[in-house]
């Protein structure tokens, strides 16, 4: 099945066809056709509207959402097809259902524009999308606190500039992802938040003379208000940008995380065994175990990074209101939202799976002298060192260490004595990482 090759709506003012070229560039259809839910709810919602307030009638409402529910069925069977010679998810919904239910889906588009319907679409959608992310960072984050649970006495090396610094504990370290992705999903939600207010009734740009009632259309699709400025409602596009920009935040921590784990992979380290079902192997190196689904996270940030580039550099200059620029917001949308779900789920199945080295992270631990802060803070409340000299004091036992290639807690008690006389055998209490 599929939609009659109609002239575009403006068809009238027009006495040549699109060329070949224009109808190309021009047609949206093969990215806004994910839209076809929002679209139809939207259709429906100003359907009702429209009966409400009389200005269609009864009769065409009833085969107008009889007709539209016949679209939805068809898109979802996969029994439609699209065409670009009618541009867009809207104008391929209305000729399909021109064709079900003849002259009153001509009706349908009374009272209001292109520009507001697709707006509150993409409003709905990123809606949507906000609400589905929040929930996969949720299962993530549970995953976090088990392996938080799990590992809170595991030793391990805290590290700053990647060498090792201070001890802490494995879930103390994943605690802190753990607190990046709660602001992730702050940031989401926040986003759905603004996002809710409904752009229907706005139409072109300036609102239409029809007795319409917006805030009926906004509370039957779920929206917290119409937008009060009918310019802002079909031009405003900073939703997106931020729903871009969250969606990089939390892709930058993901990142991060990745690169860990990538890290902690290595032999020299091995802190971590990653799952064969999260590994990729050689093809001629045969005993390669490779953490390429952390890789691919971490090179994924890129795009995440580059659509919101990309969509800040469209909007940038763009006068009010509507400009046919604004066509190109929805593909960098859509595709961050799947990088992003993909790239949490690739993370949580990860580390759900996998196994980690207690014994070798502490004895990573106890490399690299991490307790001496803890002996520099010893000298300053037990023998009330200024910090500074404390500082002094314990450089000068960690060069000592060092020199005979032993740990802190090895050092003899004269040893440190004759650094500092005032040194008790009490410091043994804090040099040891356990």
């Amino acid at each position: 099945m599929s939609n009659a090759k109609s002239n575009q709506m403006w068809g009238g003012r027009f006495e040549e066809k699109p060329s070949n070229i224009m109808e190309q560039i021009n047609a949206s259809i093969g990215v806004d056709q994910r839209l076809w839910r929002q679209d139809i709810t939207g259709s429906k919602a100003h359907a009702a509207m429209l009966a409400k307030q009389g200005i269609i009638t009864k009769e065409d409402e009833k085969a107008i959402q009889e007709g539209l529910d016949q679209v939805a069925q068809e898109i979802q069977n996969g029994e439609l097809e699209f065409t670009a010679a009618l541009e867009d998810i809207h104008m391929n919904v209305e000729s399909r259902l021109k064709e079900i239910i003849g002259e009153a889906a001509g009706r349908l588009h009374t009272g209001r524009s292109r520009n507001d319907q697709v707006a509150t679409d993409f409003r709905m959608w990123v809606r949507d999308a906000c609400t589905d992310l929040a929930g996969v960072i949720d299962t993530f984050t549970a995953t976090l606190d088990r392996l938080i649970e799990k590992h809170a006495d595991d030793v391990m090396p805290g590290f700053t500039h990647l060498q090792a610094a201070q001890p802490v504990t494995l879930g103390k370290h994943l605690l802190a992802y753990k607190k990046m992705m709660s602001r992730d999903k702050g940031r989401i939600l926040d986003c759905r938040a603004r996002v809710n207010e409904c752009p229907l009734g706005a139409a072109a740009l300036a609102g239409t003379p029809y007795p319409i009632d917006r805030k009926f259309t906004a509370k039957q699709l779920g929206f917290d208000r119409p937008m009060p400025s009918t310019l802002d409602a079909v031009s405003a596009r900073d939703f997106a940008n931020e729903f871009l920009f969250a969606c990089a935040q939390c892709g930058l921590h993901l990142s991060r995380l990745a690169e860990e784990i990538i890290i902690w992979a290595t032999p020299q380290f091995g802190y971590i065994n990653l799952s064969d079902a999260w590994s990729t192997g050689s093809s001629i190196m045969p005993q390669k175990k490779n953490p390429d689904a952390a890789e691919l996270v971490r090179g994924k940030t890129g795009r995440l990074n580059g659509n919101l580039v990309q969509m800040m550099t469209v909007m940038k200059g763009l006068p009010l209101a509507y400009n046919k620029d604004m066509q190109e917001d929805k593909e960098s949308t859509f595709d961050s939202f799947d990088t992003l779900r993909l790239c949490l789920e690739a993370m949580n199945g990860m580390l759900d799976s996998a196994k980690f080295n207690a014994p070798r992270m502490l004895e990573s631990a106890e490399l690299g002298f991490t307790t001496a802060t803890a002996l520099a803070d010893w000298l300053v409340m037990e023998l009330n060192l200024p910090f500074r000299e404390a500082h002094h004091v314990t450089g000068a036992i960690v060069k000592m260490a060092e020199d005979k290639g032993c740990k802190l807690d090895e050092l003899a008690l004269s040893d440190m004595q004759a650094v500092n006389n005032a040194i008790t055998d009490d410091i043994f209490r804090v040099l040891s990482v356990k």
